[in-house]
């Protein structure tokens, strides 16, 4: 049965969009004659046209977004793709460029960049601030011997001082690597030691659910473990005075950008490496993927398409700089977007902090994960009611998939016209594979399409693609935000074994996903975690999906092991986990998913294991109770609360001993 469409845009939100304009500039330029309807559920056969021109027509496709956005470069690309292959495809080769320079071609009056902390406080960069700042820095870090190719590297919240480092260092092309104040010394070190970077900037401390985190012991250990630092620059966050001695010279920030100087732009190849971004690093060394400046800026644009960023918008994704979706947000400077930082724990006071900025800060576009808008439905708020969300235009949701319930609630008690983006991508590719689409309706529980030059596909056991029926994520043809290599891995080999040991040439990314005969995607869990049963398949987004729609459940996690099912969960304040509650779980387990998929064992604990980047620990936990050492198993300090994981753990030990001793 299909589910309920929850949102249509109306005939001015479809013309507005940047999609509506880019068809008709596509009809005008090119001769195309693709038809965006204004009225969305004709735009679901349309959508499927466009979208098929723009796999089966790559180099074509790719050539408008850069002719569309104006792309800006000083010598001309000779062609748009050498060659289909991945990896090591080749785009728009002869081409120079800066992605910096294009975060300045849109620079307006106003705000560029706003930071909020949770203890209230409220910061601001002008445009013509963010451009001086930028300047002044590009050419303090040439004057301390930084160079081309150089890796400038950043251990820090979410303060605009980074946003000022990230663009004066992509500026010279110098690359850029950062990892939140959240992250614990040993894990910065594992990530930057292998890039030796020469400087390293540094926050001096930040607020996190109602706590005050002081990092200066943090920075004295992280250089001490990185041999290559020549300088660090320390941003004063919190405190005035410092107490920090160090064995390299220290600076601090406002001597590095207390100066006028005019801001260029070093001329890049297309794919000379921006920056390094790393996948979470739960369970080994974190892969360190290397983006180009050439795939990050045209990726951007055409993301656009889908995302739907103006001009002017004010624009939130809450994300601290270890996780992809801090350098979306500054990327929103492209589209000429005021980008808003929000420095603190979204739980604090009751998770009322992003709201509140939300009416405060009259966002556009207010982005976060799906387990936070479940932990808001789980506690029962109603912010559509509490704050003034009269600007909100869109919703995004990321991280994880977002439940139907989650869909539901989000229109009952957040905003009746709003367009509900919920999307899945990647780190990797720094982007989105599927997700929202302006011109198109939401259906409960479901994304709105494949995005647009990206040949997504499900693959079924065989390798073949399947539409209605749950498959691999797969990614048939190249883009150009495709890893350009993991650093220190020229040969591809850690590339290739990551990404094309499933299927020859085919990207296959670990995610099960159906596409539905609307073009329509469900993102189904990873598929290196499945639940298997007599042959039967079970994805463990299907019983959370079920677990925690139960008002006695906050958040669960399942694994398999050893052919027993394992479910944890994290019962509601006040509930107790009898047997009551277990049989009343195992009874909606039986009549959603089978009776192959009732639990074995139904374990209470008091949270969740979840990676810095909002995904559930399946794989880690289940190694570990399959007897792998921890320390193996999982990299804790890659971990958002590793206190979680031998919680659970612990609580599972008598039961797997049991199984032991059968």
């Amino acid at each position: 049965m299909e589910p309920k469409i929850l949102w249509e845009p109306d005939s001015e939100f479809i013309k507005n969009s940047n999609l509506a304009e880019f068809v008709e500039w596509l009809s005008s330029n090119k001769g195309l004659d693709f038809v965006v309807s204004e009225n969305a559920r004709e735009n679901v056969e349309n959508y499927k046209n466009l979208w098929k021109w723009s796999v089966e027509n790559l180099e074509d496709f790719w050539e408008s977004v850069w002719e569309f956005f104006e792309i800006k470069s000083y010598s001309d690309y000779k062609t748009v793709l050498d060659e289909r292959k991945m990896p090591g495809a080749k785009w728009f080769e002869g081409a120079t460029l800066n992605y910096a320079e294009h975060a300045f071609l849109k620079a307006g009056e106003g705000e560029a960049v706003v930071y909020v902390r949770e203890d209230g406080l409220r910061r601001a960069l002008t445009w013509s601030e963010l451009e001086r700042q930028t300047a002044a820095f590009a050419a303090w870090l040439k004057d301390m011997g930084v160079k081309k190719g150089d890796r400038v590297v950043a251990y820090c919240s979410q303060v605009p001082e980074a946003v000022i480092a990230l663009l004066a260092t992509a500026s010279i092309g110098a690359i850029w690597a950062a990892v939140g104040g959240e992250v614990a010394p040993r894990a910065v070190i594992d990530r930057f030691k292998q890039l030796e970077p020469k400087v390293l900037i540094a926050s001096d401390g930040h607020f996190y659910n109602g706590k005050e985190f002081n990092k200066l012991e943090d920075i004295k250990t992280v250089v001490s473990g990185i041999p290559s630092l020549e300088r660090v620059v320390l941003i004063p966050n919190l405190y005035e005075s410092h107490d920090l001695k160090l064995s390299i010279p220290l600076h601090y920030w406002e001597e590095t950008v207390d100066r006028k100087e005019k801001l260029t732009f070093e001329p890049l190849p297309f794919d000379h490496p921006l920056w390094v971004l790393y996948t979470s690093g739960t369970t080994g060394i974190p892969k360190p993927i290397v983006h180009g400046h050439g795939g990050i800026t045209v990726e951007i644009f055409k993301g656009s398409f889908h995302m739907d960023f103006k001009e002017g918008d004010r624009f939130l994704w809450y994300s601290p700089p270890s996780w992809m979706m801090w350098n979306t947000v500054v990327s929103g400077l492209l589209a000429g977007a005021t980008i808003v930082f929000y420095d603190g724990s979204p739980l604090y006071n009751f998770l009322q902090p992003l709201w509140q900025i939300c009416e405060k800060e009259k966002l556009n576009i207010f982005g976060t994960s799906a387990p936070f808008l479940h932990g808001c439905m789980k506690f029962g708020l109603q912010p559509g009611s509490q704050y003034d969300l009269s600007s909100l235009r869109m919703v995004g949701s990321t991280a994880a998939p977002l439940s139907p319930e989650g869909f539901e609630w989000v229109y009952r008690n957040v905003k009746e016209d709003v367009w509900l983006n919920s999307a899945s991508g990647g780190t990797d590719v720094m982007t989105g594979f599927v997700g929202g689409c302006p011109i198109l309706p939401v259906w409960s529980g479901e994304l709105q399409c494949r995005w647009l030059g990206t040949k997504v596909e499900a693959y079924n056991i065989e390798g073949k693609p399947v539409i209605n029926e749950v498959g691999e994520l797969v990614i048939e043809l190249p883009m150009p935000s495709m890893p350009l290599y993991f650093w220190n891995d020229k040969d591809f080999s850690w590339y290739k074994e990551s990404y094309f040991s499933m299927f020859p040439n085919v990207w296959w990314h670990g995610d099960w996903l159906m596409i539905t005969d609307r073009g329509t995607a469900i993102i189904f869990g990873r598929s290196d975690s499945t639940i298997k049963r007599k042959g039967v398949r079970m994805g463990t987004l299907d019983f959370y999906k079920v677990v925690e729609s139960m008002n006695e459940i906050i958040s669960s996690l399942v694994v398999e092991v050893k052919g027993k099912i394992f479910l944890f969960v994290v019962p509601a304040h006040g509930i107790e986990v009898n047997e009551e509650l277990k049989e009343k779980i195992n009874r909606a387990l039986k009549e959603n998913l089978g009776a192959y998929f009732v639990a074995d064992y139904i374990i209470p604990v008091p949270d969740i294991p979840m990676t810095l980047n909002y995904k559930k620990l399946e794989v880690p936990i289940k190694k570990i109770l399959l007897g792998w050492e921890v320390e193996k198993a999982v990299n804790l300090d890659s971990i958002m609360n590793p206190d979680a994981v031998f919680k659970v753990v612990e609580a599972a030990k008598p039961y797997v001993e049991q199984l032991e001793g059968e």
